[in-house]
């Protein structure tokens, strides 16, 4: 079935997609013969081992003498000859090919038939990693970030321009806190000179050596120009790092030190030599927050005024999956910052925001213009996520927290925010004319009154909508399948679906092209004016169409009232009879609503009684009108004005309005 939708074009995702999942599947169809360990490390080893051979693949017999009888145990013993002939010093395979026998040949030929799906070795093993969760290595997967983050981690480094920038000169990448690799894999993906770039890793756990050495060999990173340590040191053999991107270790929130945090982090500070650049991804708690303990904020101080932090960070919520409380922070240092910047920090705070290509790029070009350029007063770049504050402030706020102390510049000084007085002006002189409207509006009508009674005998009878629709009282209309795609702002027919009936969006705010309705939707009919349209998903609810000449968007159905029967219904007493039906709702766990619409109950009211229950009905809507005009232009000036005392742009004056007692 996935190749015939590979073949065919017809499946709903990339074909690179469904040969990833055909592939794995196949994987994942071996957990019960190996552990989800076994099958990432010894699959891992044999696509690593077909790279070092230089492509040739698992199952290519030449050369070795393979007995048809034991096909399995034959090519298990080509496969250990070769591990062993390449990788003697076990760097990268052979320790985990000798760990099993020859019924894992199977994983050989699994292994060829993933660098087949995926074209290369290196994407087969991405693939595979990929999947770590599905094959139940949720330990493996719980220090992963999501890929937004990889991306703004990969923005902010700006490899590819470094690399331009050596002219030929090799660049050291480094992480003192690897885990599996993915963040050195992440910035690898942004260049295509995978050669020019040698790689420093380092974790305590050796498993996770491995899987990262084999990763990056598999990367592109020359076997020479790559060390990857079981520890918590770096090889001080190769020069000093150039660009370091690290994820400081998890710890519980019980268990979590700051002060550890901070010390890890200033080993980091410790590797980089002038010009050179480190990323650090932490817990929010020791990076950003306020600090109580009086040594964890020394050593922060310090860090502070060591001229070295170009940038604090917060970062939203849910950026590490598998740790949903986790609040992180980034730190970026630079040591031996441009002129501009020295004596002075970028703070940021993003972790209301949502990390979109937008956010990142915005994000991405404040720090990387600081990193360059640092502050230049009026003709400088505007931080859109952040305020330059000077080292001295924050040293004098001794534990402070690390958070912007007002909004952007760039925020305060933009149209929106420089143009609040005007705006509440003009929502006050608008409040104040339909003040006047709803005044003049009283005084020629007076005051509400409904001249309700109670009603003396006997109960009006009882009918159905079904009932109604039978003896040609009300007409039911289908509503029509409209493609989201054809759905615009200003089209010239408004959409009404089930968001605009119950209230969840504008009436008017999706419109269809009156040409494209014609030709892509030939039996689309337009309502009338007074149509009553109603829908029952979600949950009910009921729009009368005053102005007519709209399309009604299916689930939602049209009730057109006929005003020639013998007792007419208007459609606002309609409405407002099937909006106060019992029963209508359903219980949250139903699927279905309690009963149809047909079904729903209503009084079968006399005529005379009609006519004046709908005046009523339209007195209060004229009243509502008037009213909401007024709420809607009260709350504009609300809105506005505490935006700007908020931000600090606005202050008060004396005002009439204002109650002093």
């Amino acid at each position: 079935m996935a190749e015939w939708l590979i073949a065919s074009g017809l499946g709903n995702a990339a074909p690179t997609e469904l040969r990833s999942e055909l592939a794995l599947f196949g994987v994942i169809a071996l957990r019960e013969r190996f552990t989800p360990w076994q099958l990432v490390e010894t699959l891992g080893s044999l696509l690593c081992l077909r790279r070092l051979d230089r492509g040739r693949p698992l199952t290519d017999s030449t050369g070795d003498s393979l007995s048809d009888a034991e096909p399995d145990g034959a090519l298990w013993s080509a496969v250990l000859r070769r591990a062993e002939r390449i990788d003697a010093e076990d760097d990268f395979v052979l320790r985990e090919l000798r760990s099993l026998d020859a019924t894992a040949a199977p994983l050989a030929r699994l292994a060829d038939n993933l660098v087949e799906a995926a074209y290369d070795e290196r994407g087969a093993y991405e693939w595979l990693l990929a999947a770590r969760s599905r094959l139940g290595l949720d330990s493996l997967a719980a220090d992963a970030v999501t890929p937004e983050l990889r991306s703004l981690l990969t923005q902010l480094t700006d490899l590819r321009l470094r690399l331009r920038l050596e002219q030929g000169e090799s660049l050291t990448l480094a992480d003192p806190h690897a885990r599996a690799g993915d963040l050195l894999v992440a910035l690898l993906d942004d260049t295509e000179d995978r050669d020019r770039v040698t790689v420093l890793a380092a974790d305590p756990d050796d498993r996770l050596t491995r899987i990262t050495r084999r990763r990056l060999l598999l990367a592109g990173v020359n076997e020479l120009d790559l060390d990857v340590q079981t520890g918590t040191d770096l090889e001080e053999r190769f020069a000093d790092p150039d660009l370091v991107v690290t994820q400081l270790p998890y710890r519980p929130g019980e268990d979590r030190s700051v002060l550890a945090a901070l010390t890890e982090l200033e080993r980091v500070a410790y590797l980089l030599r002038p010009g050179c650049t480190a990323l650090v991804l932490g817990p929010a708690d020791a990076l950003v927050d306020e600090l109580k303990s009086t040594e964890a904020a020394q050593l922060r101080s310090a860090l502070l005024r060591e001229n070295i932090v170009e940038s604090v960070i917060a970062l939203p919520g849910g950026v590490l999956p598998f740790r949903p409380g986790y609040r992180p922070a980034l730190w970026t240092l630079t040591r031996g910052p441009v002129p501009a910047a020295e004596g002075k920090v970028l703070l940021a705070d993003i972790s209301s925001e949502q990390l979109t290509p937008g956010v990142r790029m915005r994000l991405a070009e404040d720090v990387l213009l600081w990193r360059a350029e640092g502050f230049r007063g009026l003709d400088g770049h505007d931080p859109r996520y952040g305020r330059v504050v000077s080292v001295a402030d924050l040293d004098r706020a001794f534990g402070g927290p690390l958070t912007p102390p007002a909004p952007p510049t760039s925020a305060i000084w933009s149209d929106k925010v420089t143009e609040r007085p005007a705006l509440i002006a003009e929502a006050e002189t608008r409040l104040e004319r339909t003040t006047a409207d709803t005044r003049a509006y009283e005084d020629e009508q007076g005051p509400y009154g409904g001249a309700v009674l109670r009603r003396v005998g006997l109960l009006p009878e009882r009918t159905t909508l079904g009932k109604l629709i039978t003896a040609r009282r009300v007409t039911r209309l289908p509503g029509h399948r409209i493609d989201e795609k054809h759905l615009t702002l200003d089209g010239h027919h408004t959409v009404l679906g089930p968001e605009e009936i119950t209230g969840e969006r504008p009436v008017g705010d999706r419109r269809i092209d009156r040409l494209l309705l014609a030709t892509a939707y030939e039996r689309a009919a337009l309502t009338e004016p007074g149509d009553v349209v109603y829908t029952l998903a979600p949950r009910l609810g009921v729009y009368v169409d005053h102005d007519g000449f709209s399309v009604v968007a299916f689930p939602a159905r049209v009730l057109r009232v006929n005003a020639d029967a013998t007792r007419p219904l208007s459609p606002r007493v309609l409405a407002a009879l099937l909006g106060a039906a019992r029963g209508t709702s359903r219980s949250p766990s139903a699927v279905r609503p309690a009963r149809r619409i047909e079904d729903y109950q209503l009084p079968d009211l006399d005529p005379d009684e009609v006519l004046r229950f709908d005046a009523l009905l339209a007195e209060t809507e004229r009243r509502e009108r008037l009213l909401r005009a007024q709420a809607d232009a009260l709350g504009e000036a609300r809105r506005l004005t505490i935006a700007g005392l908020a931000d600090g742009t606005l202050t008060l004056g004396e005002a009439r309005t204002i109650n002093r007692t």
